[in-house]
């Protein structure tokens, strides 16, 4: 599997609210091609909104988010700018019950219009990279709570994105199965040189990532931005 570099992620005094909750206020923040970057903070303190926010899911009320220097949701079809770029990690991984593992992983490619015989291919080579080469005809109610996540990892690496984003991904693992995903995580980061942004509470991705930034209550707080190498 080849990657080009990872994708540059600018974020500029963006504000998101939700009626009269505001979720962000006048955050900013960057990484740069290949880094990985931590977001922390309390449920609630708009880590999650962010991520979507930057993935293009959601669009912000005030501020600007360029990836690569483009706007995703400006995009005339900002699913194909989305999908071009940008793989996801849900907190609950969210795989469809009725397909099979490997069926899952081939689902981003059939809106990428690739061939069936070269999504097979490409899935059952992600599986294989995730360790569950044996596993790709199970389902979801087969498979552990760890494999299922590691389904979601190479779901979210079909499309080759340049930009990896996961929200939450050791939320619902155990210690031993939510450091095993980590180091799948990062190990594919350094591997495949994409850039990384991982909202998580635990203090392991945190040790991990090359900066570490905390959301209190919608805003960067400035006392806890952490560079974690140097």
């Amino acid at each position: 599997m080849s990657l080009a570099t990872g994708a540059e992620v600018i974020v500029e005094n963006v504000s998101k609210s939700f009626g009269r909750i505001s979720a962000l206020r006048e955050v900013s923040l960057r990484a740069g091609p290949g880094e990985a970057v931590s977001i922390a903070g309390r449920s609630g303190s708009g880590k999650t909104t962010l991520l979507a926010l930057i993935g293009g899911l959601e669009q912000p009320d005030a501020g600007q988010i360029m990836i690569d220097g483009r706007a995703i949701w400006k995009e005339p079809r900002p699913a194909q700018a989305r999908r071009e770029v940008v793989g996801f990690v849900f907190q609950r991984h969210l795989l469809l019950g009725a397909l099979s593992a490997r069926a899952n992983v081939e689902v981003p490619l059939i809106g990428a219009g690739v061939h069936r015989s070269e999504r097979r291919r490409r899935a059952l080579s992600l599986l294989e990279e995730v360790g569950l080469a044996g596993r790709a005809d199970h389902l979801p109610s087969e498979l552990s709570g760890g494999e299922s996540q590691r389904v979601a990892v190479a779901r979210a690496l079909a499309n080759e994105p340049r930009l990896l984003l996961a929200d939450e991904p050791t939320g619902a693992l155990d210690s031993k199965t939510s450091e095993r995903v980590l180091d799948l995580l990062f190990r594919l980061r350094d591997q495949l040189g994409m850039t990384l942004v991982v909202v998580s509470y635990d203090t392991a991705v945190s040790a991990r990532a090359d900066c570490t930034i905390t959301l209190t209550d919608g805003t960067i707080d400035s006392a806890n931005v952490m560079l974690s190498r140097q």
